[in-house]
């Protein structure tokens, strides 16, 4: 009978608990973002400021009751459920779940909170029309 090869578990030296220290541990999220990638190159290229007073006009601040969501957050989610195909659960997952996509909406850091609740997309529909979308398309395409 013919011996098998097993594979093994890598062998690292034991360390003592006292020894561990977290700012020895790396992870994703305490390493800078890679800037090439394909939302950090994006969010670069879009004209965020004349985004975020095309929505205005259509979303006006309000003095009372909840604080406005974020119009880059807003219009990051709508952009990414777009490019990605995605439907409205499948977006707030996506966003909740990636660095790079939160890092696009405009979050200062990782968060893995639900940006907003799904069902907001159906009233940012509602308000911002096909006329407005096309207003946003030109804005960020057409330049």
């Amino acid at each position: 009978m013919k011996n098998q090869i097993k594979s093994r578990a890598s062998r690292t030296e034991y360390i003592s608990q006292k020894q561990l220290i977290l700012a020895g541990f790396e992870s994703p999220f305490e390493q800078k973002l890679n800037p090439s990638n394909r939302w950090v190159l994006l969010d670069k290229l879009l004209p965020w400021d004349e985004l975020a007073s095309v929505y205005r006009k259509h979303f006006p601040r309000k003095s009372t009751g909840r604080p406005d969501l974020n119009p880059r957050l807003v219009l990051g989610a709508i952009i990414i459920k777009h490019l990605c195909d995605l439907d409205d659960r499948e977006t707030v997952d996506m966003i909740s779940e990636n660095i790079y996509m939160q890092y696009f909406v405009g979050y200062s850091s990782f968060s893995d909170s639900p940006p907003f609740d799904s069902s907001l997309f159906v009233e940012f529909r509602k308000r911002l029309g096909l006329e407005q979308m096309k207003a946003f398309i030109n804005l960020m395409f057409v330049r």
